[in-house]
């Protein structure tokens, strides 16, 4: 029997939720009385989250595809819809079975949406509850937003979880159709396949870049490359969803054509996941290079705030 979840304010105003390997840090700005009831609907929400998706969590371990039992719970639902898409299925016309769009399919689980959908699950219930200005659900680094007109939130973005330095930053507007930023990488609380010390995309929803991230980050690779230590995922933990697939567990130092390689790897499957309109943008860092890649390559006008920046502090390549 596992502990109960945690619930408790933290003196910054921000809420604080953990249930098992689920952490998050929810803040929201207006006026009190809609900050406390969104807290509140989040608190009540939450604690029935962990025991809903361990309800069905053979389901959510196995591969996506369309012919795939569908999940049950709300948010099973969310990962399973966002990653089917991003694996390379899209509906071909309304009422039309889902049609493979990249050959073959990417390998996904539904587990690779959990944290984006998760918080996107929460916000809702805090939106649901209350009228106010703007909030984020972190779960871990993957964030769900809500923002009304006039309203933005400034992002960071991490190369390395266990130092503070930034390897960019965004502006993002309540214009913009941007609700959703995920992070992923070899050195994050998640497996990768790939070699990317981060990958931060922003999308119109929090599983859908939570996904997107996912598959980015593992396309950012070189095979079979000795500077590579992998081990299969089981021999670290034992149910993860990705059985004997071999992760990265340390990248050795790469010359300049290596990692330029790794990362236009990555920089192919982000515009094929833009192409799509899965994702709005994608910051790809790999050993202190960063490539950016975004719908519109040119910058814009100041003016016009609507579109998102994705802004380096270093190394800024267009892709």
């Amino acid at each position: 029997m596992r502990e109960p979840a945690q619930i408790c304010m933290l003196p910054n105003g921000r809420l604080h939720l953990h249930d098992g390997p689920i952490d998050l840090i929810i803040h929201a700005d207006g006026t009190p009385t809609a900050v406390e009831q969104a807290y509140r609907a989040a608190a009540t929400r939450f604690v029935t989250v962990l025991d809903e998706l361990c309800a069905e969590l053979p389901l959510l371990r196995a591969q996506a595809l369309p012919n795939s039992p569908r999940p049950r719970g709300p948010i099973a639902q969310r990962m399973f819809d966002a990653v089917l898409r991003s694996a390379g299925f899209q509906q071909a016309s309304p009422g039309r079975a889902l049609e493979p769009c990249l050959s073959p399919p990417l390998f996904i689980t539904p587990m690779a949406a959990v944290a984006g959908a998760v918080a996107e699950a929460i916000l809702t219930e805090m939106t649901n509850a209350a009228k106010f200005d703007r909030a984020y659900v972190n779960n871990g680094g993957d964030i769900a937003l809500h923002l009304t007109p006039g309203h933005s939130y400034s992002i960071g973005m991490v190369e390395r979880p266990e130092t503070p330095a930034l390897f960019g930053s965004a502006e993002i507007s309540a214009e913009s159709n941007i609700r959703g930023i995920a992070t992923s990488g070899w050195r994050g609380r998640s497996f990768s396949l790939g070699i990317a010390d981060a990958v931060t995309v922003l999308a119109s929803t929090a599983p859908a870049a939570d996904a997107a991230a996912t598959i980015i980050a593992n396309a950012v690779n070189l095979p079979n490359h000795p500077a590579m230590t992998r081990v299969p995922a089981n021999q670290i933990a034992p149910d993860s969803d990705l059985r004997e697939i071999p992760i990265t567990r340390n990248v050795a130092p790469l010359s300049i054509r290596e990692i330029h390689q790794a990362l236009n790897n990555g920089v192919r499957a982000a515009k094929t996941l833009q192409s799509q309109e899965l994702i709005h943008s994608a910051a790809l860092c790999l050993q202190g290079q960063v490539r950016v890649t975004c719908r519109d390559a040119l910058p814009r006008p100041s003016a016009d705030a609507t579109q998102p920046r994705l802004v380096p502090r270093r190394s800024l390549q267009h892709a």
